[in-house]
């Protein structure tokens, strides 16, 4: 990589407005609210904990979980995230459930910041990689680059999802520094 970036001038979005689950920023305060509000003379201790099992089951992986995964991923390029530079986004996360007899399926589109962006592929690893170190074995992984962002979709979307050159890549020491480097901001 040369010291000059591809994409001096990306357009950023601010963490904030990046898109979040909604109701989890209000789960503790809700939680907080329950306890000062519950009368005084029913001990905590001894409620009935049946009540309690529809929020302590397990809930399925969706979109907004896989775009959490991924939006925090550092652009090997900028100090910025995926989601920042809106490479990643929400809309574009589709998730297919397994079942008995069927992987699920996780669909990720990418959106370079311009169309003949030489770090598409490399991206596409970091993302790849974190979602196989992230989701069960059950779940299949599929990342494909918007139409009309790259000029080189084909060719990139090819090498992003062949195993071999997936398996090639990771075995390459020089990019997967570069890939840590990027998923060291995963929280």
């Amino acid at each position: 990589m040369s010291d000059q970036p591809i994409n001096e001038n990306p357009t950023v979005l601010s963490a904030n407005d990046l898109p979040q689950r909604e109701g989890a920023a209000n789960f503790t305060k809700n939680i907080l609210l329950d306890i000062v509000s519950a009368p005084l003379d029913i001990p905590l201790y001894d409620s009935d904990i049946s009540s309690i099992s529809e929020s302590d089951e397990e809930e399925p992986i969706d979109e907004q979980e896989i775009f959490d995964l991924i939006s925090t991923i550092s652009d090997p390029e900028h100090p910025l995230s995926l989601g920042q530079l809106a490479v990643v986004n929400l809309p574009d996360i589709t998730v297919k459930h397994p079942t008995s007899t069927e992987y699920g399926l996780v669909h990720v589109i990418i959106t370079p910041t311009i169309t003949h962006c030489s770090l598409a592929t490399l991206i596409g690893l970091g993302i790849r990689i974190r979602l196989e170190r992230s989701l069960p074995p059950s779940y299949r992984i599929d990342i494909t680059v918007k139409p009309g962002s790259h000029q080189s979709q084909n060719q990139v979307n090819r090498q992003l999802n062949d195993k071999e050159r997936v398996a090639a890549a990771c075995e390459n020491d020089q990019l997967m520094g570069v890939v840590t480097q990027m998923l060291s901001t995963c929280t």
